[in-house]
């Protein structure tokens, strides 16, 4: 049903992937735009305007974006992601109990 896009960020104008399942997603939440910026820039908008919804201390470690590998939302991980792992957004990621 959907198609990947190539979009063009009006922010640094660099040219980004709007995924099949990026698109799924912002349909399934109900968004009718498509985003105006690249992952890098979302990111540093998000991490300049407060964001992150956690502690103030954790505002000065460097996220990274990603794009979830269980349902295709974009986020944002305190780590460098690697290739050869899945990294998945907060909503999908479930620790387990510690008993």
């Amino acid at each position: 049903m959907y198609q990947d896009k190539v979009l063009t960020c009006k922010e640094c104008g660099v040219e980004f992937i709007f995924s099949a399942s990026e698109q799924a997603f912002f349909a399934e939440k109900g968004f009718t735009n498509q985003p105006g910026r690249c992952h890098a820039c979302r990111a540093a908008r998000k991490a300049t305007s407060g964001g992150y919804q956690g502690s103030s201390h954790h505002s000065d470690r460097e996220m990274y974006p990603v794009v979830c590998s269980s349902c295709g939302k974009e986020t944002t991980v305190p780590f460098k992601p690697r290739l050869d792992k899945p990294v998945y957004c907060r909503d999908c990621f479930q620790p387990r109990p510690r008993w």
